[in-house]
């Protein structure tokens, strides 16, 4: 397929939808640590009380490798409210009413 940008900006071009037969697969959850692609293994819920009210989740998601480094990074802060083990829920990484926003790319200032 030829990716045609300035026709995919056209609004009278219809844009692409699979056909009705064509499987979607939902996206890979990934941990958040920026630069890192790993499948998300673990969840963890934080909550920055001068910015957001008390009852308030982001969650990060981690891999194995890098689940210490970014408990760590919030558990300095007093963000950390908890580490639990990440399953992948087939709607989206995020869900209504779960645990919160989840942020990609977060968890550092410089890179390991």
């Amino acid at each position: 397929m030829e990716l045609d940008l300035l026709g995919s900006l056209d609004p009278q071009r219809p844009a692409h939808s699979p056909a009705p037969d064509e499987p979607v697969a939902a996206p890979q959850a990934v941990c958040s640590r920026r630069g890192c692609g790993a499948p998300a293994a673990w969840s963890l819920s934080w909550n920055n009380p001068r910015v957001h009210t008390p009852e308030r989740r982001k969650v990060w998601l981690a891999c194995d490798e890098h689940r210490a480094h970014l408990a760590d990074f919030l558990g300095q802060r007093g963000f950390l409210k908890t580490v639990e083990p990440f399953h992948q829920h087939d709607d989206a990484a995020r869900t209504p009413g779960g645990h919160g926003d989840v942020v990609r790319g977060a968890g550092t200032e410089r890179e390991e």
